[in-house]
């Protein structure tokens, strides 16, 4: 069931993007009750964790159940707190129902094994065994998908969790949590944290010194990550922690363009490329630069951008003003060095703005180098495959990537090339599955979500032996 604090003492509110009206109300909890909640969830993990694997399988395909049956109210909530379509809200709501499903199918493959001993009598195993109080930090550009993914797993390997909110949509957290409230999980063993903007630093600071929190999850920046990373490292707690991107798509001279077109402009655009793998480089060798920007052009020429509550455009809504000066600035930057711009426009409904395309990036400009996490795109040609390859190990980040040519055995040598977490051959940047190990290098953490490498995330390994012969000491 899920626990907040007892006293909630005020709230605060969450603005809609597009009509400036209330979206939501959540409440302003402050550290001391942020401590509370770590220490009912310390309380829930011996009865959670002692359940049996399919007893725990159970109650998370309830919850499953739950989640899927509240799309609806998942959508509406979505739209009115961070300004998303409704197409992306139901993309959303349908992978997170498929990680709670993933997550319950790995309660009964949390396995241990049998290690030969050289101490004669002596069995000796490795068990993974659950840890304690999890602390899961998402953020609001995948709300859904990337809230359920900070509990999901480390409730499968018998953890109790704390859930801490996005700020910028704090009411489609909870209705995460009354989801799972609804399937059954011992009371405390499933808690939600909200707060106001201001007192976030203070609020996470308390959760992460909380004795009783074991490890945290973190996706979000690069700058907080970092932050909460040596917060954490203070108490030598371990992290999990999905940062930025700056991902590349690599475009060779034999690939399939009109692919390559469609995979770029989806990778870019999808959510206004508000998503950590966005495609935000697309390196195009020389020999088929121009003909790829022509076709790339005309493809995103189609791509409009409006009111996202009348549902006609496929771009909607960035989460803030701010996005969009970070964006024009980056633009700004790229012209003024010889950047060209091929599509733009102007920004309406003051956080409506269209899809750019800028051409002839280079390696000088910030749009290179700086996360737009916005609707925005440059294109970068390099001589040859290996000008290419360097220009995408060129980068801090290193979450996700992709390369197209027909040459499958070239791709996949190239992908393996590319420093970074993910790397798709003749597919989009942005592509995630329940089962799959997902998380990156560099500048965009460590660590994996995703299947059985979460249950290495959320779990303790440990050496068991038992005695079957009499011992035989030196001393």
């Amino acid at each position: 069931m899920a626990a907040t604090a007892g006293e909630r003492t005020s709230e605060f509110r969450r603005i809609n993007p597009i009509t400036g009206d209330v979206a939501s109300t959540a409440a302003a909890m402050n550290a001391a009750e942020a401590a509370d909640v770590a220490r009912r969830a310390h309380d829930a993990f011996p009865e959670w964790s002692a359940m049996g694997p399919n007893a725990r399988r159970a109650v998370l395909t309830k919850a499953a159940d739950a989640l899927h049956a509240r799309q609806s109210d998942f959508v509406d909530a979505m739209m009115a707190e961070i300004g998303a379509t409704a197409g992306w809200a139901m993309f959303n709501h349908g992978l997170a129902t498929s990680i709670v499903r993933e997550a319950a199918a790995l309660t009964t493959q949390i396995q241990g094994e049998v290690i030969p001993s050289d101490k004669p009598g002596c069995l000796a195993m490795a068990l993974r065994e659950p840890v304690g109080v999890i602390l899961g930090i998402a953020p609001w550009n995948a709300p859904i998908i990337l809230g359920v993914r900070a509990i999901a797993v480390p409730l499968a390997c018998g953890n109790s969790v704390i859930l801490k909110a996005s700020e910028q949509c704090p009411r489609t957290h909870s209705l995460i949590i009354d989801a799972f409230a609804e399937a059954g999980f011992p009371e405390g063993t499933v808690n939600l944290v909200t707060n106001a903007p201001d007192d976030a630093a203070e609020v996470v600071g308390a959760l992460i010194d909380a004795p009783q929190v074991r490890r945290i999850n973190f996706t979000g920046s690069t700058a907080v990550g970092k932050i909460i990373a040596k917060r954490a490292a203070e108490h030598l707690k371990p992290c999990l922690l999905e940062l930025g991107g700056k991902a590349p798509l690599v475009v060779l001279e034999d690939a399939d363009l009109d692919e390559a077109v469609k995979a770029a402009a989806f990778g870019a655009f999808m959510n206004q490329g508000q998503i950590c793998m966005s495609t935000e480089r697309i390196i195009v060798v020389d020999a088929v630069a121009d003909e790829f920007a022509r076709r790339m052009k005309a493809k995103v020429d189609t791509m409009s951008a409006g009111d996202p509550r009348e549902g006609a455009a496929p771009l909607g809504a960035v989460v803030d003003e701010k996005t969009v000066a970070h964006c024009r600035a980056l633009i700004e930057d790229a012209l003024s060095q010889g950047g060209e711009q091929l599509v733009g426009g102007d920004t309406v409904l003051n956080v409506v703005m269209p899809a750019h395309l800028i051409d002839k990036v280079t390696p000088q400009m910030k749009l290179f180098r700086d996360e737009s996490f916005g609707p925005v795109v440059g294109i970068v040609r390099a001589r040859d495959e290996a000008h290419a390859i360097e220009l995408a190990n060129d980068s801090e980040y290193g979450l996700s990537a992709a390369v197209f040519t027909k040459d499958a055995a070239r791709g996949l040598k190239v992908a393996r090339k590319i420093r970074s977490g993910i790397c798709h051959v003749n597919g989009a940047t942005v592509h995630d599955e329940a089962q799959m190990p997902f998380g990156g290098v560099g500048a965009s953490g460590y660590g994996r979500f995703g299947g059985k490498a979460g249950i290495d995330a959320f779990t303790e390994l440990r050496w068991i032996t038992v005695e079957t012969e009499a011992g035989h000491f030196p001393i």
